[in-house]
């Protein structure tokens, strides 16, 4: 289990609270548009959308597997497994390539996006937790406040972010997603997503997807089995969230933040 810090737990406190000045980052709520089945068995450490189809990475040694799905369904269409010791983390397709992270094994590998045939390994210190594109660059996250900037080609890093939010390195940075321009990630045993300036690296919004969650008494574990994973249909402007175990996949709207909703 990845270690919790209270600094997570001082800035989770901190976005939860409504009771904020009207200046300051914004916090969205949410409407479910629709939602669409999800396996609880799916551990999910990475999640995309790509041309009609999401991708899922999932997690813990043994079950670790990266799935093609049927979105209305749910069906897996494809999939290949990552056989211990290594423990599956979070994918990004880029140039008909299909990258993956593993958590503590200090190395990722690199599959035919066609085929699931795997093409290629690369290694880096630290651990491996999740992964984004904006077309041109690949974003990487670690557990740290720092998001890794990788080349595409040599998946080396090149460049990095320092993620702050009212001045304070925001840690425990999970799940990634690319979104307008910004990037979304998931905040760690928290029930929020936060949206990142790439430029300055500062959260310049915060969605609080309280009460989304399923009851607690219908997960296999409560304290592990939380939300983790966005992807966005870029097409379509379909933002979709789920969680770690989850029975379902959400398509969701933002809803404007109320006045006295910003974090300051």
């Amino acid at each position: 289990m990845k270690p919790i810090t209270h600094l997570l737990v001082l800035v989770a406190l901190m976005l939860a609270s409504s009771a904020y000045a009207q200046t300051g980052i914004p916090i969205y709520g949410y409407q479910v548009v629709h939602t669409y089945p999800h396996s609880t068995r799916s551990y999910t450490e990475g999640l995309f959308y790509l041309d009609g189809y999401l991708y899922e990475s999932t997690g813990t040694t043994g079950e670790s597997v990266i799935h093609k799905l049927d979105l209305n369904t749910g069906k897996v269409l494809q999939h290949v497994e990552l056989p211990p010791p290594d423990y599956g983390e979070g994918i990004v397709a880029l140039k008909n390539r299909l990258i993956q992270l593993t958590w503590q094994s200090q190395r990722g590998y690199v599959y035919d996006l066609k085929s699931f045939k795997r093409i290629g390994q690369f290694s880096y210190p630290g651990e491996g937790w999740a992964l984004t594109t904006d077309g041109h660059r690949i974003y990487m996250s670690d557990g740290t406040a720092t998001i890794r900037v990788l080349d595409p080609d040599t998946l080396k890093q090149v460049g990095k972010i320092d993620v702050t939010v009212l001045g304070r390195p925001l840690v425990n940075l999970n799940e990634l997603e690319w979104v307008k321009g910004k990037i979304y990630a998931n905040v760690w045993l928290t029930q929020n997503i936060v949206q990142i300036d790439p430029a300055s690296g500062k959260v310049v919004g915060v969605i609080n997807l309280t009460g989304l969650a399923p009851d607690p008494s219908t997960l296999s574990d409560p304290s592990n089995d939380v939300l983790n994973g966005i992807a966005y249909d870029e097409k379509h402007d379909r933002l979709f969230v789920t969680g770690k175990r989850w029975p379902s996949i959400y398509e969701i709207k933002l809803t404007a933040p109320k006045s006295d909703q910003a974090l300051q």
